[in-house]
């Protein structure tokens, strides 16, 4: 059964099948009248995005969109986007897509009213006080993968084009105010989309699990995200029209972006890096290095890995949970290591240094150094 229901949690959700057709409400409840539908290239084309155009422009809401978004957006994609706004007159940003289309939209809202450079409210410290809240426009958020739970979060990845690093920039208002959360949407996505998206919801769930920091409510919902991934990924893998597999893997997404509240670790300290600057798949990478970090962390993880075995019905022990990795990246056709991912001549000393930058090395169970930080990358080629 495919479930459907509105939720207040962490924002105004709406979910259930067909309830696109809702843009024009959702619109309505975070005062847009001339929205900016944001997404990516990969998506402009595609017939759910023109269905959500012709919604928004019978509802007398124009049909206005950006699409110049790559697949790790950087502050260029931003400045194109600021651009398209302003010159639009819009009122608010309807953020449509995947992670990127989710992010960089949210971006758009968030700097269209600013005067400062987007660098400056990087997640550091209390840096999101420097923005000017008040001027940050309305987001409705739509959904079209299950993965990131970009949805739901309250910052954006953002890759810096020069220095091939990703930025993570924070503020409590660029959580979007209304969330249409549609599986229909998610019917067409390749197969290799839906098994990199579906581990990047399992990573966060499982990070957020393993940190060691304190946040008992984010720690229940980490653990049944890991469940949700576990049945219903390769369900989705193997049947994109299942329907009720889509909707599970969509509620999977955002409970992983609200459990890593309390914290990330290696396998995202990692994958940043790598996906900036041998532009990888975000999911993918994550998938790829989980083994390898989850081998790296084991003394600190494996009572804990352990009980989650035990929940996901597995058996009682660390290795168990391991083998459960390593069947569903098998069966999801993930590749076996960065190499086979197409990651060649990396460059070890660098990539080291941008992971122990990575504000997710704050929440790995084993303290990042150096040496184990390079030691985990050899181990993941």
């Amino acid at each position: 059964m495919t479930p459907n229901a509105n939720w207040s949690y962490p924002t105004a959700i709406r979910f259930g099948a067909g309830r696109i057709a809702e843009l024009p409400a959702a619109c309505a409840a975070a005062g847009l009248i001339r929205p900016l539908l944001v997404t990516d290239k990969g998506l402009a084309g595609l017939p759910i995005t023109a269905r959500a155009l012709d919604i928004l422009e019978a509802a007398g809401l124009g049909r206005a969109v950006f699409a110049e978004v790559d697949a790790n957006p950087t502050e260029l994609n931003l400045a194109l986007g600021l651009e398209a706004y302003r010159a639009g007159g819009h009122d608010g940003v309807i953020a449509f897509g995947g992670g990127s289309g989710l992010d960089l939209g949210k971006m758009v809202a968030f700097m269209a009213g600013q005067t400062r450079p987007v660098w400056d409210f990087e997640d550091i410290g209390d840096w999101w006080t420097r923005a000017d809240a008040d001027a940050i426009a309305p987001i409705v958020a739509v959904p079209t993968t299950a993965g990131t739970g970009s949805e739901v979060g309250r910052a954006s990845v953002l890759t810096n084009s020069e220095t091939h690093e990703k930025k993570i920039i924070f503020h409590p208002k660029v959580l979007p105010g209304v969330v249409i959360c549609d599986p229909e949407l998610t019917v067409g996505m390749p197969k290799a989309i839906t098994a990199g998206t579906g581990m990047d919801a399992f990573a966060h769930c499982l990070e957020a699990y393993c940190s060691p920091h304190y946040h008992p409510m984010s720690q229940g919902i980490a653990l049944e995200g890991l469940r949700l991934v576990t049945e219903y990924l390769p369900r989705a893998y193997a049947d994109g029209t299942d329907l009720e597999a889509r909707a599970q893997m969509m509620s999977a997404a955002m409970m992983g972006a609200v459990a890593f509240q309390k914290g990330l670790g290696a396998i995202h300290a990692i994958s940043h890096p790598i996906g900036a600057v041998h532009n990888t798949h975000h999911g993918t990478t994550n998938a790829t290095v989980m083994q390898p970090v989850l081998r790296m962390n084991r003394p600190a993880i494996e009572d804990r890995l352990g009980r989650a075995a035990a929940y996901l019905g597995i058996g009682h022990d660390f290795d168990a949970f391991y083998a459960l990795v390593g069947r569903l990246n098998a069966e999801l056709g993930i590749p076996a290591s960065l190499t086979a991912l197409g990651v060649t001549d990396p460059d070890l000393d660098a990539l080291t240094a941008s992971a122990l930058k990575d504000p997710s090395t704050g929440g790995n169970p084993v303290e990042m150094t150096a040496e184990n930080t390079r030691r985990l990358l050899e181990d993941c080629l």
